[in-house]
């Protein structure tokens, strides 16, 4: 499905190199936007932005260094000028016992699933006000979780940052929403990424727990998920889908 009223957006998408970024970032320049693919593969990038041609730009970054950020800030402002869509969608889960006490994975989870995301508001928050201040639609997207309110063991510590996420979207929506700048959280259930590769405990990953829920629930694909971001930002500007959540029909 298509969203004329994307076209001639400028957005920024992150975490665009594969799962659930790379199919918002094709879906919006599908409906006409121009879309800055930031992650941190860059080679992925490259030749993401070469098959969507000239309205998508590769920028190699990540989002937990802020000297990353600040660059890529840069690069998008001298290409494409000011940002009015910018969608958070990078996010790494690694569950574990909290017994186990992996200080590294719970730090790299609040850095990028949090942390990075503040940093990536920071940079183009300003870009949406301006956009929304001159008369624009203006639309900062959270990508968060179902973990964010539903309990799982082993996620204690990805479903924090997600519940953070949510709750700061909320707290945004405060701030942002009263200059016209539209705040919306999606919170998908089970869904085919790549998440589940970076699980280093094998009882947990796609050959144990997370591929026993993929058999029994049946997940939702990237492209669902890509559809409902471009729905929410397809929406006449003074409407706000504040917060959706999404499912596979077999996930309760």
């Amino acid at each position: 499905m298509g969203y004329p009223a994307l076209n001639g957006r400028t957005a920024v998408v992150t975490g665009a190199a594969s799962g659930m970024g790379e199919a918002i970032a094709r879906q919006l320049v599908a409906d006409g936007a121009r879309v800055a693919l930031l992650a941190r593969r860059a080679d992925r990038l490259a030749a993401l932005a070469a098959e969507l041609g000239p309205n998508a730009l590769a920028v190699a970054a990540d989002v937990t260094d802020q000297a990353a950020v600040d660059a890529a800030a840069e690069l998008v402002h001298e290409t494409f000028g000011r940002v009015d869509l910018l969608v958070n969608s990078a996010g790494v889960m690694l569950p574990n016992p909290v017994d186990d006490g992996r200080i590294d994975e719970w730090s790299r989870m609040i850095d990028t699933n949090l942390t990075g995301v503040l940093r990536m508001i920071r940079a183009f928050g300003p870009d949406l006000v301006a956009a929304a201040a001159a008369g624009g639609t203006a639309d900062l997207v959270d990508v968060s979780s179902i973990a964010a309110d539903v309990v799982f063991p082993n996620y204690a510590v990805y479903g924090a940052t997600k519940a953070a996420l949510t709750q700061l979207s909320a707290a945004l929506r405060s701030e942002y929403g009263p200059r016209d700048v539209r705040v919306t959280n999606i919170e998908p259930g089970l869904t085919d990424t790549e998440l589940g590769n970076h699980i280093d405990n094998p009882a947990l990953g796609p050959d144990g727990q997370l591929g026993a829920m993929f058999d029994a629930i049946g997940p939702l694909a990237a492209a669902d998920v890509a559809d409902l971001v471009a729905y929410a930002t397809s929406r006449p500007r003074h409407v706000n889908l504040r917060q959706l959540v999404v499912l596979p029909t077999r996930q309760a």
